[in-house]
């Protein structure tokens, strides 16, 4: 069986191309992937038949062999770090609240800081 590279998959389409060892190019349709998979990242390596198409050459039975490394997760905090952003974000928040049941809201400018603090947080922990 042939093996490649996702080179393109577009998981709203439902189709995108792989890039064999040789440097072909294989359509793939959704209904190729593996039971449970839904979408493929570019750069994934894979294993999988091929038929000829009414188009040209298209991908059967793909096998994900190697998914690619998630550059998101390099850039990532280590735990103890994560600990205490999580703690400092804890008193923001509580400080947050304070202002709140004193019956305001923080600033426009504080409000705005406070969402983008919880954003980078969110971030750092959904990878």
């Amino acid at each position: 069986m042939p093996t490649g590279k996702v080179k393109f998959y577009d998981n709203e389409k439902g189709f995108g191309f792989l890039q064999t060892d040789e440097g072909e190019e294989v359509f793939l349709h959704a209904s190729a992937l593996p039971a449970g998979v839904l979408s493929l990242k570019n750069g994934t390596r894979v294993e999988f038949g091929v038929a000829e198409g009414r188009k040209g050459m298209q991908a059967l039975s793909v096998r994900i062999l190697e998914e690619p490394p998630s550059i998101a997760k390099s850039g990532r905090k280590g735990a103890e770090d994560m600990a205490i952003v999580l703690e400092d974000v804890i008193k923001l928040l509580d400080s947050f609240a304070n202002s709140l049941r004193r019956g305001r809201y923080p600033e426009d400018r504080q409000s705005q800081k406070i969402a983008a603090v919880l954003r980078g947080v969110a971030d750092q922990i959904d990878v």
